[in-house]
């Protein structure tokens, strides 16, 4: 691949040791990570050393290694090549506009990466199963909703110039897709599914009651200052001159939620009833809150304001080609892509907002 004998583009992400080597060529020292195959074997992944050299030179580079000068190759490295079907031609639910009941999920979509193949294994299989059962029913989850919807999103959307990986920059609400909130996102959806449990669905309602208490706590018990004063001090933010919320403190980025609980005992008296093998998440889930508040909020309101688009169905609604208002690439995209919703379409790169105000007029909006 290195030297033009197979013409193809490989992963971007993780090139392989000869093109670091030349594309590098003022480093010294390369990083390389030895990650065991299994519990049970002696085999060895050498992560950052693939490569698609003869075998014979990639044992003698091997070889050269500190540590590894008597180490042995079961398999040598091997270019990669990447083929793939456009995912515009893909619905969100991952089933395939032009085959009805054919469903595409993985590296076909233009995809590389284990998390970002498992994410879209797992809704192309949700939703080949509702298919099987005849309800009309989609299972589709929304930008603000979870990482999955951002990638398929931007997939059936925008398309693939070369192998697509789920980066957080990719997405709008990371405030709002945060880890320790996806329970709170998605486990009553799995619910419905028929996948999680109803206890893990009840252990749920539980952590979110409890965390509820929480801020609710904060925001009604005041704190005296002789009580806390030492504790800012000593956290290098300034003292309270008056009582005030135990809300405000915790809001100080100095301070955590559990400094106070040792200084206030009425608080540490109510977090009693939080579960002793929950505390920590359940504790912290209420801290994220209360500090992030502000921000979570705009976030939501914002998401808020651009899911109204998406509720525009605007599928087979236009012959975009006879629509000479708006612009040459966004007729030819739109044509292409025959996105589902306004919201859909504003996404697509090419169609400008004064495009999609072409088509809300045509729609009497």
């Amino acid at each position: 691949m290195f030297d033009g004998t197979i013409q193809s583009t490989g992963p971007r992400y993780c090139p392989s040791i000869e093109s670091k080597l030349v594309t590098f060529a003022e480093k010294e020292t390369h990083q390389l990570f030895l990650e065991p195959e299994g519990e049970k074997t002696v085999e060895y992944y050498l992560n950052g050393f693939s490569s698609s050299l003869p075998w014979e030179v990639q044992y003698k580079g091997l070889q050269k290694i500190k540590g590894l000068e008597n180490a042995r190759i079961f398999r040598p490295g091997y270019a990669i090549e990447y083929d793939y079907f456009e995912p515009t031609q893909l619905n969100h639910s991952l089933e395939t506009k032009l085959v009805k009941n054919l469903f595409f999920a993985g590296q076909i979509n233009g995809t590389t990466g284990y998390e970002e193949a498992g994410a879209q294994g797992i809704m192309a299989g949700i939703n080949a199963h509702l298919n099987c059962r005849n309800t009309g029913e989609q299972f589709i989850l929304k930008r603000n909703e979870a990482y999955i919807g951002v990638l398929i999103d931007d997939l059936v959307t925008k398309g693939v110039d070369e192998p697509y990986r789920m980066f957080t920059s990719r997405a709008e609400f990371r405030i709002l897709l945060r880890q320790d909130n996806a329970d709170i996102r998605l486990t009553e959806k799995s619910y419905n599914l028929g996948l999680a449990s109803l206890e893990r669905l009840n252990l749920l309602r539980e952590k979110m009651q409890l965390i509820s208490e929480i801020i609710e706590f904060t925001k009604k018990f005041s704190v005296k200052q002789r009580f806390v004063n030492q504790l800012l001090t000593e956290k290098g933010t300034s003292e309270l001159t008056q009582s005030v919320k135990l809300f405000d403190i915790i809001l100080r980025p100095q301070i955590s939620i559990f400094d106070l609980i040792e200084y206030i005992t009425p608080f540490k008296t109510f977090l009693e009833r939080v579960p002793d093998n929950r505390r920590m998440e359940i504790i912290e889930g209420a801290e994220i809150s209360i500090k992030y508040e502000g921000y979570i909020n705009r976030e939501s309101l914002l998401a808020e304001k651009l899911d109204k688009f998406e509720s525009i169905n605007i599928e087979h609604k236009f012959r975009y080609s006879e629509i000479k208002s708006i612009s040459t690439e966004a007729r030819q995209k739109l044509e292409k892509i025959n996105p589902k919703t306004i919201g859909q379409a504003k996404r697509i790169s090419g169609v400008s907002p004064s495009d999609i105000n072409v088509l809300l007029i045509l729609l009497g909006r």
